[in-house]
């Protein structure tokens, strides 16, 4: 059997050129392979960064803190962390990129963590003085009360005193008298008294300021009108109409105080029936009594 070299030849290259491409084909393949899986990587690793930002920005919403300072800081960092996070987002996936960016994400926790301990330092002191402030201002409204307590109780006690300190009396009585031969004679007959004697015991009372003091009598007989009217006084909004007035010295101790009051002469003679009489020291009512005459 003849064999021609040429069409050898012809197959060893054919040949050769299969194996060429069936190896370029799996080398390909492979590489292709490679590849997609380095990009996946590449991927996840930007995914990964990404959201290692994106829990960093809400991280900074969680802090509260009232020194400007520490919260302008704050600020700036998230301002920064977010246009990090959106570059790395536009950016394409790449080896080098990422590197980078992970490395901004490694200097922002440095810096976070920095910034977040004096945060919480902070929120701690002011929490401390929180607390103080809420116990001085417990000690404040408590000194308050006792304050208020303290003024009441001297208000009550200033009453007291002043309540004590006013003057009182005591076994009031009155009689009518005429007029006998010059003398007073105790008498019981309308038409012949012609004064009415008033008369009561002022109390001792060292609380009292000593001095002159004003007592007005009124006498009102049967038919309601005053005896010897004088006119009338005001204190404040009342309004006194008196029959006669007193001025008596006053030196805390025990006094008899006794005022006649003679009738106008229009008056004469007096009604028959009860004469009521009444007392005052200014505007306060000291007692009361009543005569009959027949």
């Amino acid at each position: 059997m003849i064999v021609n070299p040429q069409l050898l030849n012809y197959r060893l290259i054919i040949g050769s050129l299969i194996i060429a491409v069936a190896v370029l084909t799996v080398y390909s393949f492979t590489s292709y392979k490679s590849i997609a899986r380095h990009q996946q990587f590449l991927e996840q690793e930007k995914k990964l960064v990404e959201s290692e930002l994106s829990q960093m920005i809400a991280s900074y919403d969680d802090v509260s803190i009232s020194n400007n300072l520490i919260s302008t800081q704050l600020e700036d960092a998230k301002r920064a962390t977010k246009l990090t996070l959106d570059s790395l987002r536009i950016l394409r996936s790449d080896l080098s990129i990422l590197s980078k960016f992970k490395q901004q994400l490694f200097n922002f926790k440095l810096k976070n963590k920095t910034l977040f301990k004096t945060a919480d330092s902070l929120n701690e002191v002011n929490k401390d003085l929180e607390r103080e402030k809420l116990l001085a201002n417990s000690e404040l409204i408590k000194q308050q009360l006792e304050n208020s307590t303290l003024v009441q109780e001297n208000k009550n006690l200033n009453k007291t005193l002043e309540k004590g300190a006013l003057l009182t009396a005591n076994s009031f009585k009155a009689k009518g008298f005429e007029t006998f031969f010059g003398n007073k004679r105790f008498s019981s007959k309308a038409k012949r008294v012609e004064t009415i004697e008033v008369c009561f015991i002022l109390a001792e009372n060292s609380l009292t300021e000593a001095g002159a003091k004003d007592f007005y009598i009124q006498i009102v007989n049967p038919k309601n009108n005053v005896v010897a009217d004088k006119g009338s006084i005001s204190f404040g909004e009342s309004t006194l109409i008196y029959s006669a007035k007193e001025i008596v010295n006053y030196n805390n101790n025990v006094v008899e105080v006794c005022i006649d009051v003679d009738a106008d002469i229009n008056e004469k003679p007096l009604e028959k029936g009860n004469y009521y009489i009444s007392i005052f020291h200014k505007d306060r009512k000291l007692g009361s009594t009543q005569v009959n005459l027949n």
